[in-house]
């Protein structure tokens, strides 16, 4: 497997492009905008685009997933069914953050905690962690020990919990049920910012480092 990470947006959101090599298929993660930038690395990577994964329901993550699946012909899969709100907001956040052109959708599947995704040849585990937004969703794949969290937690940080419907309890309880078990050595792209790793997050986020929390 092969990644590539485009940031897209004026937010700086990292769309993932995971590459299955042996089947020179990809799945792009949490593709929000700037979508020739993101043609453009599937073309350098000489990749086909198989699906569109959505860890969650905000314009940066998934504002343009649509017309990208329009453009491939591919379906569009996540977040959780609990997402569907913000989704549908797509078309007031576009005239709101100055991204025009954006209207709402139904992904074609939406997905549930203990789901498995494709990349080609390879699976993903789907776990649902919410907390940032109610529908939130994270897909690890195991082998490669690599996990694609959005906007749960980040370097040094975790996901804000002051939009409609956040929680920050759930999020503390996601991140610490559903992503410290998988191990501390699995690295994570977190929808913003720096790659990490699991363990040390569990050693220093001042947030959810294992001092702070026991």
């Amino acid at each position: 497997m092969k990644l590539y990470v485009v940031p897209v947006t004026d937010f700086a959101q990292n769309c993932s492009l995971l590459v299955c090599e042996e089947s020179a298929r990809a799945v792009a993660i949490d593709p929000g905008g700037d979508i020739d930038r993101i043609d453009a690395a599937l073309q350098q990577a000489g990749a086909s685009l198989e699906r569109i994964l959505l860890t969650h329901g905000h314009i940066d993550h998934c504002g343009q997933a649509p017309e990208l699946a329009r453009r491939h012909g591919v379906p569009i899969e996540g977040p959780q069914l609990e997402d569907r709100f913000w989704i549908q907001q797509l078309g007031e956040q576009g005239g709101r953050f100055g991204m025009a052109g954006l209207s709402a959708f139904e992904p074609e599947r939406w997905l549930e905690d203990g789901d498995v995704v494709r990349c080609g040849e390879h699976s993903m585990q789907v776990l649902h962690c919410p907390g940032h937004t109610p529908g939130h969703v994270v897909f690890f794949l195991a082998e490669a020990r690599l996990a694609f969290v959005g906007d749960v937690l980040f370097q040094g940080s975790i996901g804000r919990t002051d939009f409609p419907r956040g929680n920050h309890a759930e999020l503390i309880s996601s991140i610490r049920e559903k992503l410290w078990p998988l191990g501390d050595d699995v690295r994570f792209v977190p929808g913003h910012g720096p790659m990490s790793s699991f363990g040390d997050e569990r050693r220093s986020n001042p947030f959810v480092a294992d001092s702070v929390l026991d």
